[in-house]
């Protein structure tokens, strides 16, 4: 199965699952955010990252440059209810 086929998959899966007043609210929130501008702000693939600085899992402050130091970095973002 392609990646696009399990997207939609999982799309469709949503659709069934989510209630219809539910996912108008979700899709006025997407239209809103499309509507702000925010979209011409993301990063793009390839694009560099500023550098800055996180703590880590033990709450110690870890710096993007001080990763790069040691090879490639590979930045995940999670965002979600949990």
């Amino acid at each position: 199965m392609t990646l696009q086929e399990k997207l939609d998959t999982m799309r469709e899966a949503s659709r069934n699952r989510i209630p219809p007043e539910t996912r108008a609210i979700m899709q006025r929130s997407i239209e809103d955010l499309r509507a702000s501008g925010i979209t011409n702000r993301i990063a793009r693939v390839g694009q560099t990252a500023p550098d800055f600085t996180l703590p880590n899992v033990s709450g110690r402050a870890v710096g993007l440059k001080e990763l790069l130091a040691r090879g490639p970095v590979v930045l995940s973002f999670y965002r979600g209810r949990w």
